[in-house]
């Protein structure tokens, strides 16, 4: 089923009102999402099978001989999830249970109809290595044990953040990952890791977007619910040192929330560009679901995932 911008759009106002209102319902959460549906807030995210003959190196650079890779099963998985009925599984996945839908359907998304052997002795284990975003959302729970149902396979999931993720299939611990954050997929293709699958016409599949989504506490200290996008509300947060959430860890989502921040402030991966702003800025180092615990308990913003969000809230305050 096919879902476009304008059907998000037209939902969040609802969404947004139910959110703020978590506490007087008796919810146990009131960080709530406060800035949505921003240009500056998509989330793409993309499949990647990982080449055989990749230049593979351990954590400290020195090359990995021998690495053995899954290719049969990395391909089926991967055209599995583009078939038409992978895809439809993604795109409906949530609605049942949170009246909106968590992921959408890229336009000119890469649509596979490759037929998918069944596994065997020897292509049954598939290491997939992916961010927390669709682990903690709940996606991978529901689509895998589908996959492996049909077909025989049995998924491995590595669920980190992009960086770590990219940097373990690097190592050869994967067959293929699922990533959001194009910059650093564009230097996992360009270093030669990354190989083009039969049918498709490179081997970035970017397939699925949602949005990422600035929340905080209902009370909202720094007024960045009234801000006039999401620019304007990092500036806010900054210029009040409201306590702020940073994942840390090199992710896709920490990736953005980089890219959101005000120049002049000079924040950026590394430690000492914030060390003069650890009094309301915390890098965590963690996941998205461990830092969405955190931004609870400290009453503070975060920038994360809408789906991971929704699922936060539904298990009240638990990933």
């Amino acid at each position: 089923m096919k879902k476009t911008v304008s059907l998000f759009l037209a939902m969040v106002m609802l969404f947004g009102i139910a959110a703020l209102s978590a506490s007087a319902d008796g919810l146990v959460v009131d960080t709530c999402i406060l800035k949505e549906a921003d240009d500056n807030m998509i989330n793409t995210y993309t499949l990647l099978a990982v080449n055989p003959e990749a230049p593979f190196v351990d954590a400290d650079g020195n090359a990995v001989p021998d690495v053995a890779l899954n290719t049969v099963g990395a391909a089926a998985l991967i055209n599995w999830l583009l078939s038409e009925e992978g895809e439809d599984l993604a795109a409906n996945y949530g609605f049942a249970e949170y009246g909106e839908y968590l992921f959408y359907l890229k336009d000119d998304r890469p649509v596979s109809v490759a037929e998918i052997p069944a596994a065997t002795e020897e292509t049954k284990l598939i290491r997939l290595s992916t961010t927390t975003s669709v682990n903690d959302s709940g996606l991978l729970g529901y689509l895998l044990p589908i996959f492996e149902e049909k077909y025989g396979y049995e998924v491995e999931v590595y669920s980190a953040g992009t960086g770590k993720s990219i940097a373990n299939a690097k190592m050869g611990n994967a067959d293929l990952i699922l990533v959001h954050a194009k910059k650093q997929e564009d230097a996992f293709v360009e270093a030669g890791f990354a190989t083009v699958l039969d049918g498709m016409e490179k081997e970035r599949m970017s397939y699925m977007y949602n949005f990422f989504v600035l929340c905080g506490p209902s009370a909202d200290p720094a007024g960045v619910k009234d801000a006039a996008d999401v620019l304007e509300a990092f500036k806010a947060i900054a210029d009040g040192k409201y306590t702020f959430i940073s994942r840390g860890d090199g992710s896709g989502t920490h990736t953005k929330e980089l890219s959101l921040w005000p120049e002049e402030l000079g924040i950026t991966a590394d430690a000492e560009s914030f060390a003069d702003y650890t009094g309301w800025y915390v890098s965590a180092n963690a996941g998205m679901g461990a830092c969405l615990v955190m931004a609870e308990q400290m009453g503070a913003y975060i920038l994360t995932d809408k789906a991971t969000f929704l699922t936060f809230v539904a298990n009240d305050g638990t990933i």
